[in-house]
């Protein structure tokens, strides 16, 4: 890895935090009027919509249509789309920082399939990243007998599906454009969803649900056009435990919009995260300008 690659890890990830975050407003602000699948099928089918408007505008995005890679393409549209219903289902039914929180089991997962099935290596800073992360994650939601609800469980077999998913969209980065990548993932799921959805859903709609619908669409598709490309630039487990980060932010975002409890363990779970972030970061710079300082000594002599 290039000490530049590091920067776009952050960039890309960014964006990826901010997409979720707004997606995640969408869904809230789309649940009364319309179901879950009908709602993840305004998000293929209209990121399908905005792609093929781009390709329309710029040619050189076309090839991006050709079928390739057809098995994993269908095997991580499938896996993805099970994983987003149970999310988004568990939406409507648990506070925003709870769910985010317990998604974040998600890293560790990834972590044990990024080295079984991609072959990364699992430096000391990258494990202890996803442990700190893992920590963080308890520290907000304090979890515990009383505490619990069952459909904290769709959370956790959604976490496990968004982990296979990302080990499998890695994969991809290695022979396939981004745009090939987001684009067969919502044309591959936009006929799932039309199939359970009511054939005549759009006219549940009215005027106050076009932001909501406008979210979901362009939120859904920069969250993973901005994910691929930080998969692109870096090993998984340096990029995916950035994504923690997301559950303090999420807590914010259901306390703003929401009303939604904040306490100080919120801050904390997000100190302890980003301490174990930096770390990583901060160990990954030094290997990639160490790597870099050698190469420039070998081509000298």
């Amino acid at each position: 890895m290039k000490p530049a690659d590091i920067g776009r890890i952050v960039l890309w990830m960014s964006g990826t935090l901010l997409s979720f975050s707004a997606m995640a407003l969408s869904i809230r602000g789309l649940a009364g009027a319309l179901s879950i699948i009908e709602i993840l099928t305004v998000r293929s089918a209209g990121a399908v919509i905005i792609l093929v408007t781009l390709a329309l505008f710029r040619p050189e995005l076309r090839h991006g249509f050709r079928p390739q890679h057809m098995l994993i393409n269908v095997a991580r549209s499938a896996v993805h789309f099970g994983a987003q219903f149970c999310w988004a289902l568990s939406l409507t039914l648990l506070p925003l920082a709870m769910v985010f929180a317990l998604e974040f089991t998600m890293p560790v997962w990834m972590a044990m399939m990024a080295v079984l099935i991609l072959g990364e290596r699992m430096t000391l800073s990258r494990a202890g990243v996803v442990v700190l992360g893992f920590i963080g994650t308890l520290i907000i939601l304090r979890p515990g007998l009383q505490a619990f609800q069952p459909a904290a469980l769709l959370v956790l077999l959604a976490a496990f599906g968004y982990a296979l998913f990302n080990v499998l969209t890695k994969k991809l980065t290695a022979s396939a454009g981004t745009f090939a990548i987001v684009f067969w993932m919502n044309a591959i799921q936009a006929p799932m969803g039309l199939a359970a959805s009511d054939p005549m859903f759009l006219g549940k709609l009215g005027t106050e649900h076009i932001p909501a619908l406008l979210g979901v669409a362009v939120a859904g598709l920069s969250a993973h056009y901005c994910l691929t490309n930080a998969l692109r630039a870096g090993d998984a487990t340096i990029v995916m435990p950035i994504d923690f980060l997301r559950v303090p932010l999420i807590a914010l975002v259901g306390w703003w919009f929401f009303n939604e409890s904040l306490d100080v363990f919120v801050f904390i779970g997000g100190a302890v995260m980003l301490s174990g972030i930096l770390w990583n970061l901060r160990d990954e710079a030094k290997k990639a300008h160490r790597r870099a300082e050698e190469e420039a000594a070998g081509r000298s002599h």
